[in-house]
């Protein structure tokens, strides 16, 4: 999948990350599994003006680095699972193709394999787990890259992850979250659930409430561990 040519320069995102308000001296891909973490992971920057390559495959990604050669990347924010291929793989590829890229892995799975723990191509890693402890690791991790250093979030230093608190949900509750996993705005949730475009706003911010979360990709991504929805 292929959301480049949607991304206007002129739509805000949500702020969530903070990540809007880093100096990034260039161009950023994001390549992530599935419509919403793509279009979160987006929306953290804030606007699109900065993204020209927002996909879900490996090669795709692969292919947006190659055409933009002469006013190349500075920024690659991936998953490790990918629609197609894998972002550890897109990583190494990537930055042995093009050195001066930097590049943050939000592992999906909470691990690094073991034959890239140590990788000199490997700056940043951002396990799931600590993303949804956590309201801001992608900055911090966005900033050390750029700054020449290595990251690690915590549970992947400790190699412990945080306590996962599952509570329950009601039925509306579940209905809302997996309409935010499949990349639905409150709007189209209004849509589809037929009720005011307030309403449905205020059902995501009860959502966020309930699962004691800051953001839809905390949300989601919580969701995702404790086996309420499926991306």
């Amino acid at each position: 999948m292929d959301l480049t040519p949607f991304l206007t320069s002129n739509d805000k995102g949500t702020h969530e990350e903070g990540l809007e308000s880093i100096q990034i001296p260039g161009r950023v891909a994001v390549a992530a599994k599935g419509r919403f973490l793509l279009r979160a992971l987006c929306r953290s920057f804030g606007g699109y003006s900065r993204i020209t390559c927002a996909v879900t495959d490996q090669q795709a990604c692969l292919d947006y680095l190659v055409a933009e050669a002469d006013d190349p990347y500075s920024l690659l924010i991936c998953t490790d699972y990918l629609e197609s291929g894998n972002g550890f793989d897109l990583v190494q590829k990537a930055r042995q193709d093009h050195p001066h890229l930097h590049a943050v892995i939000l592992s999906l799975g909470d691990a690094i394999p073991a034959e890239c723990a140590e990788a000199p191509w490997l700056e940043a890693v951002v396990a799931e787990a600590d993303f949804v402890d956590d309201q801001q690791p992608l900055q911090a991790a966005v900033m050390a890259v750029l700054g020449g250093h290595s990251y690690r979030s915590p549970s992947l230093r400790t190699g412990t992850l945080p306590y996962l608190s599952c509570p329950r949900l009601t039925q509306r509750e579940y209905e809302v979250l997996d309409l935010l996993a499949s990349g639905l705005s409150d709007r189209e949730i209004a849509k589809r659930l037929v009720v005011s475009d307030e309403t449905a706003h205020t059902y995501t911010k009860r959502l966020l409430q309930t699962l004691n979360v800051h953001n839809r990709l905390q949300a989601v991504l919580k969701g995702m561990r404790c086996g309420m929805v499926q991306i």
